[in-house]
């Protein structure tokens, strides 16, 4: 450290006013949240990461049955745990008071996150 105040030289060399710091205010201002709100926007993003997965998953699915890499006896299987997981997400929308469209974030110019087919 040297000592010089380098700002102010830099100011003064270019005829401006002196430079000072910013004023940092303490945060007097704060959101105002409720616990309610909070957990529901919560349980919103995750269960929306859980449907995008869900959705991902099913379509694998759909694609190997297509392509016949399952057997029989696998695509039973797979059919049952995508059916209990749905019905899980359900339970769990309903839990929390949310409505499958509240799952498909506006994404802004990219659009909605999940497919709305």
């Amino acid at each position: 450290m040297t000592g010089r105040d380098e700002a102010a030289e830099l100011a003064a060399a270019l005829g401006e006013p002196a430079w000072r710091a910013p004023r940092v205010r303490p945060l007097d201002r704060r959101l105002a949240v409720d616990q309610d709100s909070v957990e529901r926007g919560l349980a919103s993003l995750v269960l929306t990461v859980i449907e995008l997965l869900r959705q991902l998953m099913e379509r694998q699915a759909l694609r190997r049955v297509d392509l016949g890499d399952l057997t029989d006896e696998q695509v039973e299987r797979v059919g049952a745990t995508l059916m209990a997981l749905e019905e899980q997400m359900t339970q769990l929308r309903e839990y929390f008071g949310l409505a499958p469209e509240d799952l498909n974030l506006d994404l802004g110019p990219l659009g909605p996150l999940l497919p709305t087919d």
